[in-house]
C-alpha cells in the first residue's frame, strides 16, 4: 500500500496578533452597531419631536389669529352700533374671548417652545452619536487593514480611532 500524507495544517503560521485583532474588531462592530442604532433613533426622535413643535405653532397662530378676529369684531361691533348698549353683551362677550383666546396662545406658545428645545436636543445627541458612529467605522476599516497588510500600526490607529468613536457615542448617550 502506498503511503498517503495527510495535512492537517493549512499552510498560515500561527497569528496570535491577528486573533486579538480579530477579537478587536468584532468589538468595533459590536459597538458600532449600538452607537449606529442610536444615532437612527436619535433622528428620527428630533424630526418627530420637531413636527409636533409646528403643530402646536400652527396652534399658536390659530389662537392669535381668533384673538384678533374677536379683537376686530369687538371694535366693529361697537362703532357700528347706533346704540353701544344693545351691542355691549356682544363686546363683553368677545372681550372675554379675546382673553381666553390670550391666555390659550400663551399656554401653546410655551409648549410650543419646549419642543423646539427637546429638537434641539435632540439633534445634539444625534450629531454626537454621528460622529462616534464615524470614527467607529474608522477604528473597523483601520484595525481590518491589518489582516490585508501585516502592518501592525493599523490596528494601533484603529483602535485609537475607535476609542475616540466610544467617547463620542457615551458622549451622545449622555446629551
Amino acid at each position: 500500500m502506498a503511503e498517503v500524507e495527510i495535512h492537517t495544517g493549512h499552510g498560515h503560521p500561527d497569528d496570535s496578533f491577528g486573533r486579538r485583532v480579530g477579537v478587536a474588531v468584532g468589538i468595533i462592530g459590536i459597538i458600532l452597531a449600538v452607537v449606529t442604532i442610536a444615532s437612527h433613533r436619535a433622528h428620527t426622535a428630533a424630526v418627530i419631536v420637531r413636527t409636533e413643535a409646528n403643530d402646536q405653532w400652527a396652534f399658536y397662530q390659530a389662537k392669535k389669529l381668533r384673538e384678533h378676529l374677536v379683537e376686530v369684531g369687538s371694535s366693529l361691533a361697537s362703532a357700528l352700533a347706533s346704540d353701544p348698549s344693545r351691542v355691549q353683551g356682544l363686546v363683553e362677550k368677545f372681550g372675554k374671548d379675546h382673553d381666553r383666546y390670550a391666555h390659550d396662545a400663551d399656554d401653546i406658545q410655551k409648549e410650543a417652545q419646549a419642543k423646539e428645545n427637546e429638537t434641539l436636543h435632540q439633534e445634539r445627541r444625534a450629531l454626537w452619536l454621528d460622529m462616534g458612529e464615524g470614527f467607529l467605522e474608522l477604528g473597523l476599516v483601520l484595525s481590518s487593514l491589518y489582516f490585508l497588510s501585516k502592518r501592525r500600526f493599523f490596528p494601533t490607529f484603529g483602535g485609537i480611532a475607535a476609542v475616540i468613536g466610544v467617547a463620542f457615542g457615551i458622549a451622545g448617550f449622555l446629551a
